[in-house]
């Protein structure tokens, strides 16, 4: 039970990596706020949760707006008391293609989505943590644009790579507040976004050191450390979870 009584958002959670979190973190203790756009497939996930005797809530919303991350944190400490973590997952590949050949509507939808986003998170959820006496936020960053350089991948890459340096700034500035601030930057999941082409996911296995993709749990258990006590000394790092393949060259 690491998150005993503990209350958490989860953005992203209709699906994948963000849903098996939601599920993860309430059979830890959590209270739950999770926020994604599908709503129908967010009631869904919620459901699961109260099967199993957590508590949840939901607030369907895209993470672009700027009022969506103040609305999870409204409910957060109107119905729980207070937040205590957040594990800000919510984002998009977004058309692919050489930067050159890119529109710019897909370059701004892109980074609105996954690095803005963030922005705005951190924004509502800092003086939430505050008021708490601190705590732990969680961007779900990549390998992609870190330790490698993906062809069509550019926009995702610099949104991702922008969350790992946002991460770092929020846990110098507010580490002396007892919040500590982390990305996550796991390999290829079994996700959505990754398709159910058999061939294309054979591919991406060969490029880790595992020769396989990881399971949405996978990347969950280690979204657990991050926001729990168990990573207490754990700010401003990029913690990669790829199963190799940041280091697999064959």
């Amino acid at each position: 039970m690491m998150l005993e009584g503990k209350t958490v958002i989860i953005t992203g959670a209709s699906s994948g990596i963000g849903a098996a979190s939601a599920k993860l973190f309430a059979r830890n203790g959590a209270n739950l706020v999770l926020g994604a756009r599908r709503g129908e497939l967010l009631e869904k996930v919620a459901r699961i949760v109260r099967e199993e005797g957590g508590h949840v809530i939901v607030e369907a919303g895209d993470v672009r707006d700027a009022g969506y991350a103040a609305r999870l944190v409204e409910r957060a400490e109107h119905e729980f008391g207070g937040l205590d973590a957040a594990f800000n997952n919510a984002g998009t590949t977004g058309a692919l293609g050489p930067i050159a050949e890119m529109e710019a509507g897909n370059w701004h939808e892109v980074l609105a989505t996954n690095l803005t986003s963030a922005f705005h998170c951190a924004q509502s959820q800092v003086p939430a943590l505050k008021r708490r006496g601190g705590g732990s936020i969680v961007f779900t960053s990549s390998f992609v644009g870190y330790t490698a350089g993906l062809p069509g991948m550019g926009a995702y890459a610099a949104a991702k790579a922008g969350l790992i340096g946002l991460s770092q700034v929020l846990a110098v500035e507010h580490g002396a507040d007892g919040i500590r601030v982390n990305a996550l930057l796991p390999g290829g999941t079994k996700t959505e976004m990754a398709g159910n082409d058999p061939e294309y996911h054979e591919f991406v296995a060969g490029l880790h050191a595992l020769k396989r993709m990881a399971e949405p749990e996978e990347i969950a258990r280690a979204a657990l450390f991050l926001v729990s006590d168990q990573s207490s000394f754990a700010t401003g790092s990029a913690m990669i979870v790829d199963g190799g393949h940041s280091v697999s060259k064959f």
